[in-house]
């Protein structure tokens, strides 16, 4: 049914879609916690904001692990290279993480000022250090990170932390932090009631034009500072996994060249200025439903750009060029992505109905009458 190629073009289309997801559901969660601090002035307040994510973040967080599943099933040397170079990185996220659960269920614990303002702010923690580390971690991948093969295929990795958080990394953490911080907003402005509604759309409106500053500013990094990557050989698409079969090249703005022979391409980064513009005029004139529509347009685009920029790398290499991870080298066999393509059929419209209908059940706001008659039952 399906040949080779066609089954990594729609696994690496499969990928991005995961990615997408985790970031549209997930990330309103981080940039709710991320905003907690700044949006909500009471301890009412402060429930109403994290009440309006509690029914929802745990599910929302499965998007992360389909797609870190998806990518040790799919693409092995990519979450090999991927999962052992960013370890601390991941670490480090995933710590932040794990704070979340512990501060809903322990905030509640003790009618204390000083206690529960410890654990709003590890929630703000773990809200705002995961979605900078990710976009970290995206900015490394456009640069190139310093790994290599040797002719067995064992992976040898040469980085450090720190070396992880050079000025195009943080640059992109920065795009990643604003772009949540306004799709937080904006499901805050939807879903809490008064003043924290308020504030959460004033923060969404600057957090777009943040965004639409930072993209355009790594926009324009990509295009006239970085060294972006070429394939010179002729790559059988249909071939073996094999990365050392290749011969690639850096060169300046590279990463553009999908643009030029694409320009279809050039969609995703004005899905980024069109979804953020709209955020900031939809908050303004109060339709925070469409504009929490807009937010997610404008973080998918986000997403798409890097990975339509990076086509067909998954994950260029700064030390060996040659050995640099491609669609076509670095997926798992046909029959093994055949199958899995079956399973993903099957499931996936699944997870996204019964998705769609837990939202449909938890429709309207969070108030703080709400928050009165069920004190005991809610966070």
């Amino acid at each position: 049914m399906f040949d080779y190629e066609a089954l990594r073009l729609i696994w690496w289309a499969l990928l991005g879609t995961l990615l997408i997801g985790f970031a549209v559901t997930d990330g309103f969660d981080l940039g709710v916690a991320a905003l907690l601090p700044f949006v909500a002035k009471t301890d009412g307040e402060r429930r109403i904001a994290i009440n309006t994510i509690g029914p929802v973040w745990e599910g929302n967080q499965v998007w992360l692990i389909l797609g870190g599943g998806a990518i040790f099933a799919a693409w092995p040397p990519l979450y090999s290279v991927a999962f052992s170079g960013f370890y601390l990185a991941m670490f480090l996220a995933l710590c932040a993480l794990i704070l979340r659960p512990v501060g809903f269920k322990f905030r509640s614990k003790i009618d204390h000022p000083r206690w529960r303002s410890v654990w709003d702010w590890a929630l703000f923690v773990g809200g705002a250090v995961p979605a900078l580390i990710f976009g970290v971690a995206f900015g490394n991948v456009l640069q190139g990170v310093p790994f290599r093969f040797d002719d067995t295929m064992r992976m040898t990795y040469e980085g450090s932390l720190f070396g992880l958080l050079n000025p195009f990394a943080l640059l992109s953490g920065l795009v990643s932090l604003a772009m949540l911080v306004m799709h937080g907003g904006a499901f805050l402005a939807l879903k809490a009631d008064g003043p924290v509604a308020g504030r959460a759309a004033f923060a969404a409106r600057i957090a777009a034009c943040a965004l639409m500053a930072l993209f355009a500013v790594a926009g324009l990094w990509v295009a006239l500072g970085m060294s972006g990557y070429n394939i010179l050989t002729v790559m059988p698409h249909d071939g073996p996994s094999n990365p050392l079969l290749k011969t690639v090249e850096r060169m300046p703005a590279a990463w553009l060249g999908n643009y030029g022979l694409h320009p279809i391409v050039l969609a995703a980064p004005i899905l980024v200025f069109a979804g953020a513009g709209l955020t900031f005029v939809l908050l303004r004139v109060r339709r925070a439903g469409l504009a929490l529509v807009t937010s997610g347009i404008a973080v998918a685009g986000v997403i798409a750009t890097a990975g339509l920029s990076l086509f067909p790398f998954l994950l260029p290499s700064s030390l060996d060029p040659n050995v640099s991870l491609t669609v076509w080298d670095a997926s798992s066999s046909r029959l093994t992505l055949l199958i899995m393509l079956a399973a993903t059929l099957i499931l996936l419209p699944i997870v996204l109905a019964y998705t769609a209908w837990v939202y449909r059940v938890l429709r309207g706001r969070v108030t703080g009458a709400d928050i009165e008659r069920n004190s005991s039952a809610m966070y």
